[in-house]
């Protein structure tokens, strides 16, 4: 099953979180795209430090609810604390697509409840998967025009595979 998962850092070494990241998804599953890094302004919280973004596509034999309890996992192994809602964060790993599956219960929402507001999530996912839908039928690159007004920058992280697909 393909999976889109986004990533977002803005404490110590955002490039160095990314990658750290990236080598605990590996043991979730395949890495098969990495999107660009963007920065971008924080939201909701907004005194705080600009986030590092990306998202990567994995293929992957576990379900929504195993995944999900992977990614906490990295991010408590990397020490991540959980702050306040929107608040600074060592590392975020969100999943936002888990093929075309819907699901919600008190643990797990696919897709991810807020991805279709987030140009910091859309614009790498559509750089990775441009034919990605959401399992409503939309196409996830004709939501991007709906979050224009928000500000996401591409930047040079050196050693991130930035756009590759593997």
């Amino acid at each position: 099953m393909r999976a889109a998962i986004a990533l977002g850092t803005n404490l110590g070494d955002r490039a160095a979180n990314l990658e750290k990241a990236v080598e605990g998804i590996r043991l979730v599953g395949r890495v098969v795209a990495s999107s660009s890094v963007y920065e971008t302004a924080p939201q909701g919280v907004v005194d705080q430090e600009p986030f590092y973004n990306a998202v990567v596509l994995v293929e992957t034999e576990l379900d929504p609810a195993e995944l999900v309890g992977r990614l906490l996992d990295i991010e408590r192994q990397m020490g991540r604390v959980r702050g306040p809602r929107w608040g600074p964060r060592l590392i975020d790993l969100d999943l936002i697509l888990h093929g075309d599956r819907v699901i919600c219960t008190p643990s797990v929402e696919v897709p991810h409840p807020r991805y279709r507001q987030r140009r910091f999530v859309l614009e790498p996912l559509v750089e990775v998967w441009p034919d990605a839908r959401d399992p409503d039928g939309t196409r996830v690159a004709d939501l991007l025009e709906a979050v224009s007004g928000q500000s996401v920058a591409p930047v040079a992280v050196p050693g991130w595979p930035h756009g590759s697909r593997r």
